[in-house]
């Protein structure tokens, strides 16, 4: 008996069609003896959206948990995700469950030696573009910085921070009056935090 295949199929747009796509892999199953047992699609859903916004995404994941396919083929490396990272993560979780995975266009087959070689350089990839989005931030927020530009949350104005600091004065709590003033409650600790640490007089 050939090895089950689960066949994944995503257009992005409605006008779209994944008849090339299914076509094609199923021909690859034929000439490899693979018994094709499902084939998923997801139509007119962008690759960038997440599991929970693709049905068929998430058909084929439970699937591979409960160890349903014994390959996943997809047309491309970009059907099953935009984002190098989540791809690496996606890929990783269907490795993991022993799940080989086979991509028509890149010629990746992790059931051979060359394609698990490919898969792992995958990883070294992902890797790299995480630390050049760390980067990228790092330098974005020291020239801002350097520009004399606030970063991260802004402050709330002198106003709102004697409100918030006379209702902390009667004994509220940081959450209720969080609530009340409409700020989070991490603003409002942060005040009481300074609050607590002047000298008394200080506060009134």
């Amino acid at each position: 008996m050939g090895k089950r295949v689960a066949v994944y199929c995503r257009v992005s747009t409605d006008g779209q069609t994944v008849q090339n796509q299914t076509r094609e892999l199923h021909a690859v199953a034929d000439r490899l003896g693979w018994e094709v047992v499902e084939t998923i699609t997801d139509e007119g859903i962008s690759g960038t959206k997440g599991r929970d916004r693709r049905p068929g995404l998430d058909r084929l994941l439970k699937g591979v948990t409960r160890r349903e396919f014994d390959i996943v083929a997809a047309w491309s490396v970009d059907r099953l995700g935009r984002s190098l990272q989540h791809l690496v993560e996606l890929l990783g979780e269907i490795n993991a469950r022993g799940v080989d995975l086979y991509l028509h266009v890149q010629g990746i087959d992790t059931s051979t030696p060359a394609g698990r070689a490919m898969f792992q350089m995958l990883g070294v990839f992902a890797e790299f573009e995480r630390s050049m989005i760390t980067e990228r931030i790092k330098a974005g927020l020291s020239r801002a910085r350097a520009q004399g530009k606030q970063c991260g949350r802004p402050r709330v104005g002198p106003a709102k921070e004697k409100v918030i600091r006379d209702l902390l004065a009667t004994g509220k709590g940081v959450v209720k009056v969080s609530r009340e003033v409409g700020v989070g409650v991490g603003t409002v600790y942060k005040i009481k935090k300074a609050m607590m640490d002047l000298p008394p007089t200080a506060t009134h």
